[in-house]
């Protein structure tokens, strides 16, 4: 910080008219040319038959006239892009001031005062689009900024406001900015004119920065007036540089999986984009380890129909008109957020959607919450929302003008709950009418309110297929990772090579939780878990385990379900006795579809198991409504993976045996196969396996082997001792007895089976038996 004496002296300095005048240094964005040079002497020299101005010792003047002669400073996007170009016949002045010195003010009578002089100019040049930045057009990305956001418009303002100051005012303007900001130097501050101060600024804080510092600044020297006038001319793009630091802050990290402590990352560390399809079909894939055909076809999208994330809002309809309101769906954790988090991300770096002037983003959750609220029975108006949501952001204003490009984000339509009447709710269309939450959702997403907006509306598919087709003009779903990206990910995310090496080709030994790793939320898990695993000397060894992770990936989904539609704490997810028999319901109806060879189900075949129809088909995190064919056809839904169905039936199956006593499978003792020759109690752990091989050895090939193996599966301490415990039954329940018994069982049985059959009877007696794995 200066001194008072070093102020003065400074002060008297320039008040002294003998004193040396100060030169400018050179500008990182061109020598531009100010008014209190304009003296310094000029010569004249002939250069291909033209006439122009050049100063003494100075070389020849090159065709492009670019000046880059700042040496302590990096070059800038101006720096690299200024060329000027003149009119026939038009004299151009070099106006470097690193040359400018003992020249004298006479040399200048030797110019014609009627020639066009062009000077190296003192206002900042407009950037040249090179190729390597070159900003495309609508369709294409990154895109193009709103002139009044971009470089040159702010630039212009903040020079243009602090040539309004006289000397004194701009000398302790200069002091006072210095005082605040760590990053300039009291030399940088004080030397040069107003454009050397203005590029050294922006330079060395950033466009945002030097901006916000200079309106505070003004206010610190009483320029009231002229800080208003600076923000009122630069809001829109204050606007845009308080989002970008509201986003960077939300949306930098990540938590993958739970919310645990010390488990951020970095979104652009670990990131890898799904694939996005164009065609919504459900997001379950026919895909099964053993078995050879799904009992129902399923579509799936083909690769032509794949977009980026940030491509959404460059796709047009049949008319050839821009889409206007995106909705993006997917099966449970396949990575909806994560996606808004990556598109946020890639507009706060000017990567891409830089035409989008603003991003809003207003979760159907705080809708949701501004809703229940008990202390609130007002009605709110739409910027009250926006408001709400995001307090930092004052930019209502531009909201209703029609050059306003902006992006309203809604995301997790599934957590508003209550029914939505989207034919007779009344029509609202300005955003300061106060009005029910509901009647202020319906006019959103239908395009009444605020309808310049684009939108993009997120949530899974058995909410979203709720909002009438007419009112949105693209429907995306995201398909999760084919097998490059679930390497990808796993490379991304273990910066080990080696050990990220080794849990790729270790967890590529089951073919079905290779499958299922298409998933993010399993990826995750499968990455999580192993690393952690390979600290062990011994371990992988073996191929891994299946069971185990389809009990963690359970736990995970129900206590994200606690969390997000219920505000669970993340440290209290305490399972009450409902959502224990949501699991248990669900269950008996897998194991129910699996006898009829079924696959799909609707919304009657719930009612028999006393099942919520909400609680199933959104909130589990475990089905998925299919697409559907035909109008009249009801709404069909799915289990989001064959496999999950199958898991889900064992552990009905178990947990009847385990918990309740009971064997529900000894009716099917009867399908014995004739080599066996010992019979176990039913309501033996062997007894129950024994159940479980009649019903799959009886069966075709794949209907029952993958429920098999998870039924094994769950019967190792490992699993229902340690992963189960606490959810379904307390800590202090008695491990399953006869383990060896069931180890001999399926051993024998191995010895006998048809060979077909081996393999999976093998992987049944791994999953009983492999207790560290």
């Amino acid at each position: 910080m200066a001194s008072d004496t070093e102020v003065e002296n400074i002060l008297n300095v320039e008040e002294d008219g003998d004193e040396t005048k100060r030169v400018r240094p050179p500008s990182s964005y061109g020598s531009m040319k100010s008014e209190s040079d304009a003296s310094e002497d000029i010569q004249m020299k002939e250069e291909d038959g033209e006439e122009v101005a050049v100063l003494p010792g100075q070389p020849t003047q090159t065709d492009t006239a670019v000046q880059m002669n700042r040496p302590i400073s990096p070059e800038t996007l101006y720096t690299t892009t200024t060329e000027q170009t003149k009119p026939p016949g038009a004299m151009v002045i070099d106006t470097r001031s690193s040359d400018l010195e003992g020249n004298s003010v006479d040399d200048q009578e030797d110019i014609d005062e009627d020639e066009d002089l062009i000077c190296h100019s003192p206002e900042p040049p407009e950037p040249v689009e090179l190729e390597d930045y070159q900003q495309a057009s609508e369709n294409k990305q990154p895109g193009k900024l709103h002139p009044e956001q971009d470089m040159p418009h702010v630039f212009k303002t903040i020079q243009s406001i602090l040539s309004g100051l006289d000397k004194k005012e701009l000398l302790n303007f200069k002091i006072k900015f210095y005082q605040w900001s760590s990053k300039i130097t009291l030399k940088e501050a004080l030397e040069g004119d107003i454009l050397d101060f203005v590029d050294k600024m922006i330079e060395l804080l950033g466009l945002d920065k030097a901006l916000f510092q200079t309106i505070e600044t003004l206010e610190s020297v009483e320029k009231h007036a002229e800080a208003k006038e600076l923000l009122s001319q630069c809001q829109r793009a204050a606007v845009r540089f308080q989002m970008i630091s509201v986003f960077t802050y939300d949306y930098k990290f990540i938590n993958e999986g739970i919310v645990r402590s010390g488990g951020r990352k970095l979104l652009e560390d670990i990131y890898v984009e799904p694939e996005i399809s164009t065609c919504s079909y459900g997001g379950v894939y026919p895909s099964h380890e053993i078995r050879p055909l799904p009992p129902t076809p399923l579509q799936i999208p083909s690769p032509d129909t794949f977009v980026g994330v940030n491509d959404l809002f460059r796709l047009q309809k049949d008319d050839g008109t821009p889409v206007r309101t995106v909705v993006t769906t997917g099966i449970p954790g396949i990575g909806m957020t994560v996606s808004v988090y990556k598109f946020a991300m890639d507009w706060v770096k000017g990567l891409a959607n830089r035409d989008l002037q603003f991003v809003i983003t207003i979760s159907f959750k705080s809708l949701w919450m501004m809703r229940t609220r008990t202390d609130s029975t007002e009605d709110m108006s739409i910027m009250s929302v926006i408001n709400y949501c995001q307090p930092e952001l004052k930019c209502a204003k531009f909201l209703e003008e029609e050059s306003s490009n902006f992006l309203l984000i809604m995301d997790s339509f599934d957590r508003y709950q209550a029914p939505l009447d989207w034919e007779n709710t009344p029509v609202i269309n300005n955003i300061h009418t106060a009005a029910p939450i509901d009647v202020l959702t319906v006019n959103i997403v239908r395009g009444d309110l605020i309808p310049g907006a684009r939108k993009w509306i997120l949530g899974r598919q058995a909410a979203v297929s709720q909002i009438p087709s007419k009112f949105i003009d693209l429907v995306t779903e995201i398909q999760g990772f084919n097998n490059e990206m679930k390497d990808d990910y796993h490379t991304r995310r273990i910066r080990d090579a080696h050990l990220a090496e080794k849990i790729v080709r270790r967890y590529k030994l089951l073919p079905t939780l290779h499958h299922l790793c298409r998933h993010p939320l399993l990826c995750w898990l499968v990455s999580y878990t192993s690393k952690n695993n390979f600290r062990y000397l011994d371990y992988g060894t073996q191929p891994p385990r299946l069971t185990p992770y389809l009990v963690d990936m359970m736990v995970i989904q129900m206590n994200r379900r606690l969390e997000f539609y219920y505000d669970h704490p993340t440290h209290d997810f305490k399972w009450s006795n409902d959502d224990c028999n949501l699991l248990r319901g669900m269950g008996k109806m897998a194991l129910k579809m699996l006898e009829k060879n079924k696959s799909v189900f609707v919304e009657e075949d719930l009612k028999p198991f006393g099942l919520p129809f909400w609680e199933v088909v959104v909130s589990s995190g475990w089905c998925a409504e299919l697409h559907i064919m035909s109008a009249n056809q009801p709404r069909t839904f799915s289990f989001i993976d064959f496999s999950i169905q199958e898991f889900l039936a064992a552990l009905h199956v178990f947990l009847m045996f385990h918990k309740d006593s009971k064997n529900i499978l000894d009716s099917y003792l009867e399908r014995m196969p004739k080599f066996w020759t010992t019979k176990y109690q039913t309501k033996s752990a062997a007894g129950l396996v024994q159940c479980a091989l009649a019903l799959t050895l009886s069966s075709p090939l794949g209907q029952y082997d993958m429920f098999l193996r998870y039924l094994c599966g769950m019967m190792s301490p490992s699993c229902h001792a340690v992963s189960l415990r606490g959810y379904f039954y307390n800590h202090h329940y008695p491990e399953v007895k006869g383990i060896e018994e069931v180890q001999q069982l399926l051993e024998f049985t191995i010895q006998k089976a048809p060979e077909n059959r081996v393999e999976n009877l093998k992987e049944c007696l791994r999953e009983a038996i492999q207790a560290d794995e």
